[in-house]
């Protein structure tokens, strides 16, 4: 049976709907499981305990007049840091900003508010959310549940690392070069990077093509329920498109992929791929295959410098003079993979102009659409490289499949060229294990704004290749 504090959000809504678990005792389950294990991977910067326990309270209430039952009534939600929550403290993991309160609800909050749902717990990201590795001065090092030594990935590692372990069964995150499909693949969880406009985000940089907001869970409808309530037209967000998501939230067959064409690209061009991740992406393939797709492996020109030339050319325009402003009276307490990030990002600023950036965007959304045509979907791992250290600063590169050294960690993740094709739906979904003990994951990438093929694959996917009663062998830590 499964344990409570591992209840899947879809499974604890139908209980709660025939009075069968209260929200309070979901809620308190959380709490006691957050009390014994967090400790040991310090995947929260705060808990809610005390405000959110007269919420369930209320919503058991609502439950048993039959009324007002909102798609997320009573269920616990952790929050990303970054999202902020109106009253409490918004830092982005920076010391300097420690005490900073946010004025408002982000966008993805309001949301969850308005659909039942209680934030619950806060959950731990790099500095700005700048790395793919989640410790910072602030916070210390979040470690992956399956493995300590390892990272859960960033920047929504806290976010991963507690759906993982059991401390909440929802969480946002945010992607800008894969903060939501990394934390995913390395913890065994799933992670939505929604087409950019589809999920509402905050000003100014939520007018940054490449970044979005959206949801990580434990299964492929749960993901969905998430996506359904963030999703839409907000008024603090103009670029927000309008007419929200209606996506399935019943877990699925294998059947629902018979007939579909899925492209398999394993490299992505000349990617590294290491062993283990390569095997993974493979058997979900002929598990696709088996369950009536037609899967064709196929090869695309991209490099691993092109798409970090690419990327860091557009961060020099945006995120980086952004970080830049926002740490200018402290640059001397962050960390160095935040400096090396702005450093970074100003020197590809200063090799090559905004249109430069923007003609090697088009050429790549080309390459990927002329890949992609008679095909529904793609799929791909999410990381090259199988783990990341916990405490890696990765400032001189990092060691690769076939001895292959690359100049940046980040060029051994396979996420940044959908965010640069950032009008393409991605939902990453547990693959298999890695040699080293923590998960892998795949990508599966959809067609402009196709939310539901994907998330149809990766329903498949999760029917083929059962994952989510797997549990990492957490030592109970005190």
């Amino acid at each position: 049976m499964t344990e409570l504090h591992y209840l899947d959000a879809s499974t604890a809504l139908r209980l709660f709907r025939t009075r069968e678990l209260s929200p309070v005792e979901l809620l308190e389950a959380v709490a006691a499981r957050t009390e014994a294990v967090n400790a040991g991977i310090n995947a929260l910067t705060e808990t809610l305990f005390e405000e959110a326990l007269p919420a369930a309270r209320q919503a058991a209430a609502s439950y048993a007049r039959g009324r007002n039952l909102t798609p997320l009534l009573g269920l616990p939600v952790a929050a990303k840091e970054k999202h902020g929550l109106k009253g409490r403290t918004l830092s982005q993991g920076l010391v300097a900003r420690k005490a900073e309160r946010a004025e408002a609800d982000h966008p993805v909050i309001d949301r969850i508010r308005r659909a039942g749902g209680i934030i619950h717990a806060r959950t731990t990201t790099p500095e700005y959310s700048c790395a793919t590795v989640t410790h910072s001065p602030l916070w210390g090092v979040t470690r992956n549940p399956w493995n300590p030594q390892y990272s859960p990935g960033g920047s929504s590692g806290g976010s991963g690392a507690a759906l993982a372990a059991g401390l909440a069964p929802l969480a946002t995150a945010s992607d800008i070069a894969g903060s939501t499909r990394l934390p995913a693949a390395f913890t065994g969880t799933v992670g939505y990077k929604a087409p950019y406009g589809r999920i509402p985000g905050l000003a100014p940089l939520s007018a940054d093509h490449y970044r979005g907001d959206g949801p990580m869970a434990r299964t492929v409808a749960d993901t969905a329920l998430l996506a359904n309530v963030m999703a839409g037209r907000h008024p603090g967000d103009h670029t927000s498109l309008d007419g929200g998501l209606a996506l399935s939230t019943r877990a699925a067959g294998a059947d629902s992929v018979a007939g579909l064409r899925i492209a398999l690209c394993i490299r992505l061009g000349n990617y590294p791929v290491a062993a283990d991740v390569e095997a993974n992406t493979r058997a979900v393939a002929s598990a696709l295959r088996d369950a009536g797709a037609v899967v064709e492996e196929i090869d695309l020109p991209w490099t691993t410098e092109g798409i970090s030339r690419t990327m860091f050319t557009h961060f020099g325009y945006l995120l980086g003079p952004a970080m830049e402003d926002e740490t200018a009276d402290s640059p001397e307490l962050l960390a160095a993979y935040t400096r090396r990030f702005m450093a970074d990002a100003r020197k590809a600023a200063g090799e090559n102009r905004f249109v430069d950036g923007i003609r090697a965007e088009t050429r790549i959304q080309a390459e990927l659409a002329a890949a992609m045509a008679g095909f529904d979907a793609l799929i791909c791992p999410s990381s090259a490289v199988a783990a990341l250290d916990a405490d890696g600063m990765y400032l001189d590169g990092i060691d690769a499949a076939g001895g292959v050294r690359l100049d940046h960690y980040w060029q051994g993740h396979m996420t940044a060229p959908f965010n640069i094709t950032n009008r393409c739906p991605v939902l990453a979904v547990p693959s298999g294990m890695a040699d080293c003990g923590i998960p892998t994951g795949v990508q599966i990438v959809g067609h402009p704004f196709d939310d539901a093929t994907v998330f149809a694959v990766g329903a498949a996917v999760e029917a083929v290749r059962p994952w989510a009663a797997r549990r990492p062998d957490l030592l109970v830590m005190s």
